[in-house]
């Protein structure tokens, strides 16, 4: 593992970002590293560069105000630290920054990194990038501030400690994380579990339209545009979704879509085992986790739903004539 203070050795200017529509990894593990960077080496300018539509929920992290979401013009820094990112074209408007750093680090746990850093710190195995954070950090230089949001990420990433890729490991540093004294309990009902009405209205909407396929081992369901408008929700909003349509009984596989752009969807997968969906992903230029993964598609939703379907369909090994059922 790489030594985080050999990586800051002479390092006077430092950008820190994650990937686009920041979830509760991303934001987390950004805001722990920048709290501690703040906290123990004041001496480094450094900024936290994140797209705005992060959640109203994750704004108990101390400093979230100082967080840069319009990306102005700056000079090229001493270091870029990336958080969470899975592949460059996930930084989105960051990207420029990354570019022109004098030296780039890496930090993630997406099995799909292509370790597109001059230092390259990606465990696949690890339950979060904020656990890789609190690692690096270590559990002697732990404050409250700096916990809050690495617990965050690791709730958000772990399923609140429910998903397989929680080990004994991510375990033990909850525990570190919660030690410093931390409302453990009231960040899980906050940024976990809480819901704004709005939410629960969409997400409802999702789950009673949901649809049984491929003879219910798979589930889908799809918001328009003109929905989320209706309700008055965004991205961040629909997060919970996918994750609530895996825990239905029988399903393999959950696939969540919504509207980015005209005839094009955002596809989020979930898997309870059988299926690495992360494989699906990287077949559609996507990427992410084996019981986690996303991608971006074009077309009607019939083609999209139908599309990941078959691959969904091939790594169960069903016979696509007779049992292949098809969104018509």
């Amino acid at each position: 593992m790489i030594n985080l203070d050999e990586q800051l050795k002479d390092v006077r200017t430092v950008a820190i970002a994650g990937h686009v529509r920041p979830d509760g990894d991303a934001f987390g593990s950004c805001m722990g590293m920048y709290l501690f960077l703040r906290t123990y080496y004041p001496q480094i300018d450094a900024h936290v560069y994140l797209e705005g539509n992060f959640s109203d929920a994750f704004r108990f992290v101390a400093h979230t105000d100082e967080i840069i979401t319009s990306y102005p013009e700056i000079e090229p820094v001493d270091l870029f630290i990336s958080l969470d990112v899975s592949a460059l074209d996930r930084f989105g408007s960051a990207l420029p920054y990354f570019n022109a750093a004098r030296r780039t680090l890496v930090i993630d746990h997406h099995i799909s990194n292509p370790l597109f850093g001059a230092v390259n710190e990606v465990q696949p195995d690890s339950s979060s990038t904020s656990e890789l954070v609190t690692l690096l950090i270590g559990k002697d230089r732990l404050t409250k501030e700096i916990a809050e949001p690495l617990y965050l990420g690791v709730i958000n990433d772990s399923g609140v400690f429910r998903y397989s890729c929680t080990s004994s490991r991510t375990m033990e540093i909850a525990g570190w994380l919660m030690d410093t004294g931390i409302d453990f309990s009231k960040i899980c009902d906050v940024a976990f579990y809480q819901k704004t009405y709005a939410q629960t209205h969409v997400i409802g909407k999702a789950l009673s339209e949901s649809m049984l396929m491929l003879d219910g081992k798979v589930i889908f369901s799809v918001i328009h545009q003109k929905e989320m408008d209706f309700y008055g929700v965004g991205p961040q909003d629909l997060s919970p979704i996918s994750s609530m349509l895996k825990e239905t009984k029988g399903v393999e596989v959950a696939i969540f879509l919504y509207e980015s752009g005209i005839r094009q969807f955002k596809v989020s997968m979930r898997s309870n085992g059988k299926v690495d969906v992360a494989k699906i992903a990287q077949f559609f230029q996507g990427g992410g986790h084996v019981s986690a993964a996303g991608c971006t598609m074009n077309g009607g939703v019939h083609d999209v739903v139908n599309n990941v379907v078959a691959k969904v369909a091939e790594q169960l090994h069903i016979l696509s004539e007779g049992t292949e059922e098809t969104v018509s």
